[in-house]
């Protein structure tokens, strides 16, 4: 019988690391040239808003294959629908209905871009954001780290001592609210910006050397979160999708500030092709684009968990 799962079925602490995992391998396979992973497709409602199509899986012993679809309609409520099959005997796996199997595979992404390009011995967390992909961050974070403290600012304040409260009884580590973004960020070996500021809330001169800085927010020439000095200093620049940070309507945030062409493919340093973090003293920084259709892997990971 096939699996048909919701948000309500996706809240097991254990969840990150399947997704975690699972993604380890989707990106080694990207790596290999094994992952279908091909750019979102959009079909417009005018007026209304887009439905949006990625598909994905993976080539090899156990393939799999499936699609993932949402949409940008006007409401308080959104959706979403990942089907997996088995593309070996043709078996739908089960569908994962609900918002939450995307926030869960954009931050396992970003754990993996933790696990491999900050310090392994890094211990605190500053995060800008207070939203559902700030939750996930840090709670991949925590999975891929052994953090004993983190601190976050977010512009509203009920709300970011809210979510202080909330992740630190989640996580079993000290998770404080700050007064600014330069407080939250200030002596910490990881940062976590997950805004929806469309100018920079930090910059260089807010990170100490040996930093890695995840972020998820803007990106783009309309409205970007981090300052442009931040790629400067940075020793390593990656991104889970360099095709996506290239099919942005408005420019992607580093063209044209000499730093573009830095840029690595997560995957690439996964699997040793390209350099990842040469020294304790560098400065590493990953743009999470969100690599189409790895929702399928992450969900056909959990299908089989649970």
């Amino acid at each position: 019988m096939t699996k048909i799962l919701k948000d309500e079925d996706l809240v097991g602490s254990g969840l990150m690391a399947v997704a975690i995992d699972a993604l380890e391998t989707a990106f080694l396979a990207r790596a290999g040239n094994r992952l279908i992973s091909p750019p979102r497709h959009h079909i417009s409602f005018p007026d209304r808003g887009d439905l949006v199509f990625t598909v994905g899986g993976i080539l090899g012993e156990k393939p799999l294959a499936g699609f993932r679809v949402y949409e940008t309609f006007d409401g308080v409520e959104h959706s979403q629908i990942v089907a997996v099959w088995s593309a070996d005997d043709a078996r739908l796996k089960g569908i994962v209905l609900g918002e939450r199997l995307g926030s869960l595979r954009t931050g396992a992404i970003g754990g993996l871009a933790i696990r491999h390009l900050s310090a392994p011995d890094a211990k605190t967390v500053g995060i800008l954001g207070s939203g559902a992909q700030a939750q996930t961050q840090l709670a991949a974070a925590a999975t891929v780290r052994k953090l004993d403290r983190a601190r976050v600012y977010s512009r509203d304040e009920k709300n970011r001592t809210a979510f202080a409260a909330e992740m630190q009884h989640a996580l079993g580590i000290e998770v404080e609210p700050a007064g600014s973004a330069s407080e939250a960020v200030d002596d910490a070996d990881i940062v976590i910006c997950a805004t929806t500021s469309q100018t920079p809330v930090i910059h260089a001169r807010d990170l100490k050397p040996g930093m890695h800085v995840n972020t998820v927010g803007p990106k783009t020439h309309q409205g970007y979160e981090l300052g442009l000095d931040i790629a400067d200093v940075a020793a390593v620049i990656a991104t889970d999708s360099p095709e996506q940070t290239r099919a942005y309507a408005s420019p992607f945030f580093l063209v044209g500030s000499g730093n573009e062409h830095r840029m690595a493919d997560l995957a690439d340093i996964i699997a040793g092709k390209a350099a990842g973090r040469g020294s304790p003293g560098d400065t590493t920084l990953f743009c999470s684009v969100g690599l189409a259709g790895t929702e399928v892997v992450v969900a056909s990971a959990i299908l089989d968990s649970l």
